[in-house]
């Protein structure tokens, strides 16, 4: 048996799981990228540490299989904290291998790294010579089985040791564990008495492959349907609404508060999904099944903790009969069909600058049709699910949601495209204050995408603090931003770019995806702030409300 380096032999079992790995390289990961290039893995090099841990994410957001970040110990392990904060809240699988302190004890310069990833919900498993590659299974299973992020820690002192032999077991083969009979009997009766039934699916259902079951039982029953926006058209068809919560059109709110009995797959049901407790009636039957041990939101009726998929396999075994409220579906198809959708916005503002919700509804005319999206945070984040055609919930990845931060657009974009396949285009959508956060990682963009377009909102500003609290009268002065020339930055790097004030300057856009689409376009759209996004102004007003009622 070839001798292998603690750092190789977590780099040969990783190897079995991941195919890609994305970091900076450092004193305390720089044996562990050696072996790793031994074991066949890509690397790809990023400028900022956070993105290793962004970019891996986005990896599996996109394609459904696990990545890995690395980064050295002590500083390069803190600058990654943001993005493995995401990572946990959004329980998305992951795998930061990262340097730690030797084991003769702390440096200066060290940090107890076990201790702040547990603050951050992030399990550590520190490797040894004699466990390091069963430690590292044990760290990979433990991220696949809860769907969140892990850290694996190669102490200093131990990374170009030979590790002891081991003779692992082959990966348990996953086993679907949960009983799905439960209550699924009673909740097949509620569906088959419901005159307007809606199925509103989520992450969890798209996870789960359950989107076929779930369309089968939504035609059976003549249900509507509709997703959260991290399950995007995932139940679109006959009876589709579209998404649920601040992203949807009025009239199809207006429709899913009619609901007499919802059945929740998947999803967890925020306030912003729930549109601050009015996405509901106050009388419908609200039934969740979901894989968290218990309902996620008060307005749950009945809760059955399953998979999606085979609890919705097992409903269509028990719910008979066909289209039961037809009528249900075709009076939504005449109301959707004469009700407003979005808001079109202005060709021309007051100000000079485009009104985003005109230039959304013209980049979806221009984008590719085969698009995978990135979202950063930001006020601007409703634009896309509003406006453009994504098909798939696996193209629309709104990163920075879970845990209410900007700036990991640029480093998830880089992850995304390395799992892009098929001919599709990676479109980043950012805000400017997002963007330079990220701008380093600009760089490695351009260097990963085989086709990239960054769409960048540039309004001078943090949008969503002008509107929220510069609305209130609070200075304004620094909520802005300088304006930044973005398309002078991308040409530099190695990107084309256009500014964009007008319409009509996406024809240089257009020019280069006709021209066949390749490396990366950086458009600088200067768009104005006078424009609210209409789930901001939902979310002004819950929160108003709420304290109006505290202080009553």
């Amino acid at each position: 048996m070839t001798s292998l380096t603690v750092s190789g032999r977590v780099a040969k079992v990783l190897s079995s799981y991941v195919s890609d790995v994305f970091g900076v390289m450092g004193n305390g990961n720089v044996y562990f990228l050696d072996a790793a290039e031994k074991q066949g893995l890509r690397f790809t090099a990023v400028r900022h540490e956070g993105a290793a841990i962004a970019a891996a994410d986005a990896y599996y957001r996109a394609s459904g299989r696990l990545a890995a970040g690395t980064t050295t110990y002590g500083p390069g392990y803190t600058n990654a904290l943001t993005a493995l904060a995401e990572a946990v809240q959004a329980q998305i699988p992951v795998v930061l291998v990262t340097g730690d302190a030797p084991t003769s004890g702390a440096r200066p310069w060290d940090v107890d790294q076990t201790a702040i990833a547990a603050g951050l919900g992030a399990a550590t498993f520190t490797v040894t010579r004699d466990a390091a590659g069963a430690i590292t299974r044990q760290a990979v299973e433990y991220a696949l089985t809860r769907r969140t992020a892990v850290v694996l820690a190669i102490p200093y002192d131990l990374a170009a040791l030979e590790a002891a032999d081991e003779e692992l077991p082959e990966p348990m083969a996953p086993r679907v564990t949960d009983d799905v009979d439960g209550d699924l009997g009673q909740v097949a009766r509620l569906l088959a008495v419901a005159k307007r039934p809606l199925i509103l699916a989520g992450r969890g259902a798209h996870l789960a492959g359950a989107g076929p079951e779930l369309r089968e039982l939504a035609d059976r029953l003549g249900a509507l349907t509709a997703g959260t926006a991290l399950a995007l058209n995932l139940l679109n068809g006959e009876g589709y609404l579209g998404v649920a919560g601040g992203f949807g059109t009025d009239t199809a709110a207006e429709l899913m508060g009619e609901a007499d009995v919802v059945l929740v797959a998947g999803a967890g049901l925020s306030p912003f999904t729930m549109r601050f407790g009015h996405l509901l009636g106050p009388d419908a039957t609200v039934i969740q099944i979901d894989t968290a041990v218990e309902p996620t939101n008060p307005r749950v009726d009945l809760f059955v903790h399953a998979d999606a998929k085979a609890a919705a396999s097992r409903l269509l075994s028990l719910v008979d009969g066909e289209a039961a409220a037809a009528a249900w579906r075709a009076e939504a198809a005449r109301r959707l069909a004469s009700g407003p959708g979005h808001a079109a916005g202005s060709v021309e503002m007051v100000d000079g600058r485009l009104d985003p919700r005109a230039l959304a509804a013209a980049l979806d005319t221009v984008l590719p049709e085969r698009r995978t999206v990135v979202q950063d945070g930001g006020h601007f984040i409703g634009w896309a699910p509003m406006y453009w055609n994504i098909p798939r919930p696996q193209d629309l990845m709104m990163v920075g949601t879970a845990f209410q931060s900007i700036g990991l657009g640029l480093a998830s974009a880089v992850g995304a495209a390395r799992a892009v396949e098929d001919g599709r285009t990676l479109v980043l959508a950012s805000g400017d204050g997002g963007f330079l956060m990220g701008l380093s990682d600009l760089e490695s963009l351009i260097g990963a995408a085989r086709s990239a377009i960054v769409v960048i909102y540039n309004d001078a500003a943090y949008g969503a603090e002008i509107h929220q609290y510069g609305s209130q009268g609070l200075t304004e002065k620094p909520m802005l931003i300088p304006e930044v020339d973005f398309s002078g930055v991308a040409r530099a790097l190695g990107a084309e770019s256009a500014v964009v004030r007008s319409l009509d300057d996406l024809s240089a856009l257009q020019d280069w995806i006709d021209s066949g689409a390749e490396g990366t376009f950086v458009a600088d759209c200067r768009i104005t702030s006078t424009v609210r996004a209409p789930w901001l102004t939902e979310w002004m007003k819950a929160s108003q409300a709420a304290k109006a009622t505290a202080s009553g």
